[in-house]
């Protein structure tokens, strides 16, 4: 069975509107709802909310790949960017640095048009030593093929399954210029399936040697902030699609090796997006439970070492919070660590979780 990009009519894509309008109306209007929820928190809890989300689709869009960035690195590199004083600012690696920098420019700049230089821009930053692991690579460049042709593949050296295959490097400039001019043009289709189609459409032609996967991720949430006309961002949908990694995959070969009517493409887009606003309401819960605990205890004199911590903690602190994980992370002695936390646990600021000894943990207290 050929691939969608060997048929005579690519890249004329189709979709039925009439099945795709009640799961599109639906995403439409809690896309809305939310916007204007968000809009009413204020600019501080909104501020938190996007940094949040932002941190969250640096981190998923990276770990699809495989690959795990630092949390905190990236939490900082966004808030620098943004221009958000927050607390424990750390320094950013140059991997992290280099996907913040893409993402960012797609949903802060999403107004400007997209184009090959840009998204040259774009893989430069996630590649700035030029390889690819330890592989040496084209950056800033489409590919050229010259190490074989373009595939996706899986398994063990030897028992590989060739789930895609590119099209020849030679078709890439012309397909891409097609794509751009079709993602800057205006169609008349609606925003929300344009991301979809698009994510789709560059996926397909896959016209780096690396990082197309997180490129097609940048553009799609560049279409979906053009949708709401608004660079903030309060859902991720590289989370819900790491989440969802398996089926992401599964049709996408699918639809890769279908006929151009990408359909079932579009509506698995569409409930994916869907799913990502329903974990907004965890984004919102932290963002709102943060501000309130800062609130109940506005009068509260703390160091830097105690402010930085329970700020951790209010952000998702992985794992079991130690005295010698407090003294390793704040960088002090393990005396002075269980003086800080001695001090929290007096003020009602954190509790002794169940156990003891060298195996004594704390956590933030319960919401009242």
């Amino acid at each position: 069975m050929p691939y969608i990009h060997e048929l005579k009519d690519w890249p004329e894509f189709r979709w039925d509107d009439h099945v795709l309008a009640e799961s599109l109306a639906a995403v439409r209007h809690r896309q809305g709802r939310l916007v204007g929820r968000m809009e009413g928190l204020g600019f501080a809890l909104r501020s938190e909310a996007t940094l949040q989300a932002l941190t969250e689709d640096v981190l998923k869009t990276s770990e699809i790949e495989g690959e795990i960035l630092d949390r905190d690195q990236v939490r900082s590199s966004i808030a620098r960017r943004l221009g958000m004083g927050i607390g424990g600012l750390v320094p950013a690696d140059r991997d992290v640095e280099g996907v913040v920098e893409m993402m960012l420019d797609a949903t802060q700049n999403y107004r400007e048009p997209l184009t090959d230089e840009r998204l040259f821009g774009w893989h430069a930053a996630l590649f700035p030593t030029g390889r690819s692991g330890m592989q040496r690579i084209a950056v800033g460049a489409w590919r050229d093929d010259r190490s074989g042709p373009m595939q996706v593949i899986s398994g063990p050296a030897g028992r590989e399954r060739v789930h895609y295959q590119a099209p020849e490097a030679v078709r890439v400039g012309v397909d891409m210029t097609a794509f751009l001019a079709w993602f800057n043009g205006e169609q008349g289709i609606d925003s929300v399936l344009k991301a979809g189609v698009a994510h789709l459409w560059f996926l397909t032609i896959h016209p780096f040697d690396d990082g197309n996967g997180r490129i097609a991720r940048a553009i799609a949430d560049m279409r979906l902030a053009r949708s709401e006309q608004s660079p903030q961002r309060f859902y991720s949908m590289s989370a819900r699609i790491r989440q969802e990694r398996k089926g992401y995959y599964e049709i996408l070969e699918a639809t890769q090796k279908g006929d151009l009517d990408i359909t079932a493409w579009l509506a698995w887009f569409l409930a994916c997006l869907s799913r990502a606003f329903d974990d907004t309401e965890n984004i919102l819960a932290g963002v709102l439970g943060k501000a309130r605990f800062w609130e109940k205890h506005a009068g509260v004199s703390l160091n830097e070492r105690q402010r930085d911590m329970l700020n951790r903690l209010l952000d998702g602190f992985e794992g079991k919070l130690t005295s010698s994980k407090w003294a390793t992370i704040e960088k002090c002695s393990p005396d002075t660590a269980l003086r800080d936390i001695t001090e929290l646990l007096e003020r009602g600021m954190l509790v002794r979780n169940a156990g003891g000894g060298r195996s004594t943990s704390y956590s933030l207290p319960a919401v009242k």
